[in-house]
């Protein structure tokens, strides 16, 4: 929100300096961004040109000595025809900065004649557009003195960052309401006094969606005359970085900022018929006032008459009906819409404008009437013209809102005593109404106000008012006793695993929750309880079932960028549905091209080799050992999802039901609908599906000591069917004897013509710890006999002989 000292001092009484008011707008929450005191415009000085005579090289140009007030006239050359002798305009000596030609001026010589500064035009001083003559000012003008000064264009520009909650401050008025309120001046002016009008306005008004219009109030000003508008006007439009058109719009403009009340203006000529307020229809389309055309759908409010729709609600004109220098007869609109409706609309079409700015916070609704009476003032003032009665249409009036203020909250929410009669009257001020004189009483919120609606938000009102460096900072207290745990067990997985995959060389990468329909498709969403109802962009529609997408993605922009191989990673949220137990903690990790945890690229020795499932089953295992998984208790298993190559992928479990994570090489039909490419890996662990770790005994449990009896590995070869897993063969093993046996790896898997068609060899080595005696023959042998029957049991493979 942007305005200028002179603008807020007509609506605020005081007498304090723009440091003070800086200060403070920023102390009661209206946060001072910028503060711009109009530094550039200070070297230009009023001058006379004493003598014009024709330059001796140059027919369109002419040699000036000009008087700058200090008895000393200096040479000029100028190329302006309206320069002459006893013309007064600005000067600027050289050294000056020169804003519209982003020129600093020095001591130049213009066809061998030389040039001690320039006289200047509007557009120089970026006044306005016109440049086809230097500044003429009247005869009375003080020679010597500050341009910016007789011009009144020393006025300072101040600019607030405004929260979405504060719809009131939204205009000077607002501004200056809430600085009156502190007690820096008085507020100026009351209710805008009525224009009496002749007649009825003969355009009639229908609200075909009252949901989306509360209210709407129409004027007919016939006999104006339409041209520029004053330039005090001008010149404070300007100065908020709005481009002024003629006198009807800028008067629009002027009271959307004034009194934050957005208004439009129609060429009453250029209506047809009567106007209509409804929502859109397939096929409606509009010419805006920015030039461009727009198509509306039924989600959005319009105006429309019998040719067609005129305005988009709340959100801007229309080209056809909008006001020129032929305007004679204009219709005033003041009304009211949903704001959320247009929000929706603006951010559709992708319009921003102030008008939409306003609407979607929340605009006074009783100053809709008064904006429709100050716009006409202005326009009697400025245009002429006799107006007509106002019809207002659909509004109901505005019932305030009653809050309950325990007086006491505000110590209990802030930490700061102030006094009772102090917090009434600072709600008083602010335009509050208190009813009660108990420790409870009743608030009614002004209707400017919207965002007002609990106890709470009194308080902060009263807060920001008495001063929020009144709250006295307090130390934290000291503990007797060390903290004990903070963090969640969900917490100090998720940073384990961040560290562990980084110890791995991999990068950490934060993505977006929100994927493309495509990708979510891919990755087992796409249903309708994942999709976003308002998406900030058609590639955001779903929310993410899986981090690879976004993960594969950074990969590719990465290789895009001759980044090719690159290992990231990442820990957050996915989502299975729209409930909060369907989000789900994942760390996730791609690896792309040579990523590999010993190295990448080129090297002396060769290039290496492309990542592989193995590099992502690796830094599964990793991510799950430090999160605090039981790693030899794990299983390995086939049957990953779709997007895995079904060859080269694996699902980690523990126990039959327990999945805690999936693993592989993904599918050429994945990368195909991702648009990536080069070899890829990648891995999903989930952290909240891994047990908690079971309470410590209370009482300390004797540590099982090393074993006395040496170790023992023993080879065996199995012939099984083609179909049969390692793992299938290896649990087996394993189950013959969980005492004895320790550890069963495969060493050797070999497929030819002598095993027989559709068989297989496994080889396993098997790893035998003795722990209460030493072994005899007899019990190898009945051991290796278990393992052998066991393994037949369980895969139907044979001793390989």
């Amino acid at each position: 929100m942007k305005f200028t000292l002179s603008w807020l001092k007509d609506h605020l009484d005081t007498d304090a300096s723009l440091e003070q008011i800086v200060e403070r707008l920023t102390s009661i929450g209206l946060e001072v961004e910028s503060v711009d005191d109009k530094a550039a415009l200070k070297p230009f000085v009023i001058a006379k040109v004493l003598t014009a005579s024709r330059h001796p090289d140059a027919d369109k140009l002419q040699v000036l000595t000009v008087d700058t007030g200090d008895g000393k006239p200096v040479q000029v050359v100028c190329g302006a025809p309206n320069a002459r002798a006893g013309l007064i305009g600005a000067f600027a000596a050289p050294g000056a900065y020169v804003p519209g030609i982003d020129v600093t001026l020095s001591v130049g010589k213009i066809r061998g004649v030389e040039s001690h500064g320039m006289m200047c035009s509007e557009r120089e001083l970026q006044l306005s557009d016109e440049h086809n003559g230097i500044i003429d000012l009247p005869a009375d003008a003080p020679v010597g003195t500050s341009f910016a000064a007789y011009a009144h264009l020393d006025d300072p520009m101040i600019e607030i960052n405004l929260t979405p909650n504060r719809p009131d401050a939204t205009s000077v008025h607002g501004i200056a309401r809430d600085l009156a309120a502190s007690g820096l001046g008085t507020l100026k002016g009351g209710a805008v006094a009525p224009i009496a009008g002749e007649g009825e306005c003969p355009v009639k008004v229908t609200i075909e969606a009252p949901e989306l219009c509360p209210g709407f109030a129409l004027r007919l000003v016939r006999g104006v005359k339409n041209g520029p508008s004053p330039k005090w006007m001008q010149q404070r439009l300007m100065a908020i970085g709005l481009r002024p058109i003629n006198a009807l719009v800028d008067i629009t403009n002027y009271v959307t900022f004034d009194h934050g009340r957005p208004l439009h203006v129609f060429d009453a000529k250029k209506v047809a018929g009567n106007l209509v307020v409804r929502r859109g229809r397939e096929g409606d389309k509009v010419l805006a006032l920015d030039g461009r055309e727009y198509a509306l759908t039924p989600e959005m409010c319009v105006i429309a008459d019998d040719n067609g729709v005129e305005s988009i609600a709340g959100v801007m004109g229309g080209e056809h009906s909008g006001c020129d220098e032929n305007t004679t007869d204009v219709l005033i609109e003041s009304a009211l819409w949903a704001p959320l409706n247009v929000a929706r609309t603006g951010r559709t079409l992708g319009i921003i404008t102030d008008a939409r700015y306003r609407f979607e916070r929340g605009v006074d609704p009783e100053f809709m009437v008064p904006g429709v009476e100050l716009a006409t003032k202005l326009v009697l003032e400025l245009c002429g013209g006799q107006p007509t009665k106002t019809d207002v249409v659909g509004y109901a009036g505005h019932t305030a809102k009653v809050v309950s203020l325990p007086l006491s909250e505000i110590k209990r929410l802030t930490g700061i005593e102030v006094p009772k009669a102090e917090s009434l009257d600072i709600l008083t001020r602010l335009g509050f109404g208190v009813n009660g004189t108990g420790d409870v009483v009743e608030v009614s919120v002004p209707s400017w106000r919207p965002d007002v609606d609990g106890k709470a938000d009194l308080v902060e009102e009263v807060m920001r008012i008495h001063g929020v460096d009144n709250i006295a900072p307090q130390p934290l207290g000291a503990h007797d006793a060390v903290n004990g745990k903070i963090l969640t067990m969900l917490q100090i997985r998720t940073r384990s695993a961040r560290r562990a995959l980084a110890v791995r060389g991999m990068m950490e990468a934060v993505t977006w929750s929100f994927i493309p329909a495509k990708h979510a498709e891919l990755f087992g969403g796409g249903q309708d309880s994942l999709k976003l109802s308002n998406p900030i962009a058609a590639d955001m529609s779903d929310m993410r079932p899986s981090l690879l997408p976004g993960l594969i993605a950074a990969a590719q922009r990465n290789a895009d960028r001759g980044l090719s191989d690159v290992a990231l990673f990442e820990v957050s949220g996915t989502y299975e549905n729209d409930t909060a137990e369907g989000q789900r903690r994942v760390a996730a990790g791609v690896r792309r091209g040579t990523a590999k945890l010993e190295g990448s690229g080129r090297n002396w020795s060769g290039n290496a080799a492309n990542v592989g499932v193995f590099d992502a089953k690796a830094d599964a295992i990793a991510a799950l050992e430090a999160c605090g998984a039981p790693v030899d208790r794990l299983q390995i298993e086939t049957g990953a999802p779709a997007w895995y190559h079904p060859g080269r992928s694996g699902v980690i479990k523990l126990g039959p039901k327990v999945v805690l994570g999936t693993f592989g090489e993904f599918h050429p039909r994945t990368l195909e609908g991702l648009d990536v490419s080069g070899p890829l890996c990648g891995f999903e662990v989930y952290v909240d599906a891994i047990p908690e770790p079971k309470a410590k005994p209370t009482k300390t449990k004797p540590k099982l000591e090393l074993s006395a009896f040496q170790a023992v590995k023993r080879d065996f070869a199995f012939v099984v069917d083609k179909a049969v897993e390692a793992g299938t063969l290896t649990k087996a093993a394993l189950a013959a004897d969980k005492k004895l046996i320790t550890g069963v790896s495969v060493f050797d898997i070999f497929e030819g013509a002598s095993l027989g068609e559709g068989k297989k060899s496994i080889a396993i080595e098997v790893s035998i710890q003795p722990v209460e005696k030493t072994l005899t023959d007899q019990d190898f042998e009945a051991l290796a006999a278990r393992i052998v029957e066991n393994v037949k049991k369980q895969t139907g493979g044979a001793l390989r002989s």
